[in-house]
């Protein structure tokens, strides 16, 4: 991956991905990102798919307004690049937030139990990253004798992060022998498991654990939970168990109406949108978009400007005239290909409330849909 600047707000970022298997001629090369081509039809049959994951990548980089291509021998395999401009990161409300987390877990003692040595590498580079201060150990005898170590220094252990399945002393027996030490326990126990059971909830809460979360765990989930339980403090009884599931309970949850008659950006949005926590209904046009608010109830509507039929410009005008009647306003957010001068100021004039170019930046995007979404806590629509 390189990096270069395309003005002094974006960088042109350019990743190569190398494949180590047959080549591609150089006579097929330049038909390679089109739909459904593969170099030899018999391939589908031999390796399986369609061709069409190329044409998609190809796809996805012209709408980023970027480039992509290969170099490739029969006998060397391939390496195919791509560029992508994105804009320096800069520090919003949920960044500030992290930071203040982050400097309350400065300093803290943690224990990381792990028979996996590539997850306590991964695992321990995080906690050193958030300024904590670690041991790591790969199964329970080590843990134990960590944790009468420690005890006899006296520096007894804020936070154990323990691994569900070891072999010979798993992390839930792990645990109880943590819960039948003589001296009182003053650790935070979390459990992390690639496989979760029937029951395994009620049996972390009889033990004491604060928080049981299935792997792979986000970065973002992993620091909201640790700083979750270190709040409660340790074993407190009586408190719900944390996961993955009460972590996403927490965020206020959005519903959104996206008005986009391309498929391809029909799919992108949703993932990203849902990523994000929100639950998103797809309107092919606007027509649609219209009826859609007719029936059902949303916190903000993003719309596409460009659509068959009914574009956005008139559903819009549509949604704000049925307004007049019910005395509601529900977010608007216009979303434009052309990018063109003015096109911010018509569309703001046309009854909109927000603004977003393609290709969408998703910290533009969210950037918009926070402001709309607290400023205006509309929980109803068209009636």
């Amino acid at each position: 991956m390189d990096a270069g600047k395309k003005n002094k707000h974006e960088m042109e970022l350019i990743f190569a991905i190398k494949d180590t298997g047959i080549g591609i001629p150089v006579d097929k090369q330049g038909i390679i990102f089109d739909s459904f081509s593969q170099v030899d039809g018999s391939m589908a049959r031999k390796y399986g798919g369609s061709g069409l994951g190329l044409a998609i990548c190809a796809k996805l980089v012209a709408m980023m307004s970027s480039k992509i291509w290969l170099e490739s021998s029969e006998v060397g395999g391939s390496t195919f690049y791509f560029t992508a401009f994105l804009q320096p990161h800069t520090q919003d409300t949920c960044t500030r937030r992290a930071s203040r987390q982050l400097e309350e877990l400065k300093g803290l003692h943690v224990l990381v139990v792990d028979d996996n040595s590539t997850n306590r590498r991964v695992l321990t580079g995080l906690l050193a990253r958030w300024g904590m201060n670690f041991t790591a150990v790969e199964d329970a005898d080590a843990a134990l004798a960590a944790l009468a170590q420690a005890d006899v220094e006296g520096r007894a252990f804020r936070l154990i992060l323990l691994d569900g399945g070891m072999p010979t002393m798993d992390g839930v027996v792990l645990a109880e022998q943590i819960q039948k030490q003589s001296q009182p326990m003053h650790a935070v126990v979390m459990m992390r498991t690639s496989a979760g059971h029937l029951g395994d909830g009620a049996r972390c809460r009889a033990l004491g654990i604060s928080a049981y979360l299935m792997k792979p765990i986000r970065q973002r989930e992993l620091l909201n939970a640790i700083c979750q339980v270190l709040g409660a403090g340790p074993q407190v009884p009586d408190l719900p168990l944390v996961t993955r599931h009460t972590l996403h309970e927490e965020k206020p949850s959005f519903s959104i109406l996206l008005a986009e008659d391309n498929v391809v950006n029909q799919v992108l949005a949703v993932r990203l949108l849902e990523k994000r926590g929100y639950s998103v209904v797809v309107a092919a046009n606007g027509r649609a978009a219209v009826e859609a608010l007719e029936r059902e109830t949303f916190h903000l509507v993003l719309m596409d400007i460009q659509m068959p039929g009914m574009d956005g410009f008139e559903a819009t005008a549509a949604i704000r005239e049925a307004e007049k009647v019910t005395g509601k306003h529900i977010p608007i957010v216009a979303m434009t290909a052309h990018a063109l001068k003015g096109d911010q100021d018509r569309c703001m004039a046309a009854g909109m409330d927000g603004y977003v170019s393609k290709p969408i930046r998703s910290m533009d995007l969210f950037a918009v849909m926070d402001h709309l979404l607290v400023s205006k806590p509309v929980v109803n629509s068209v009636v």
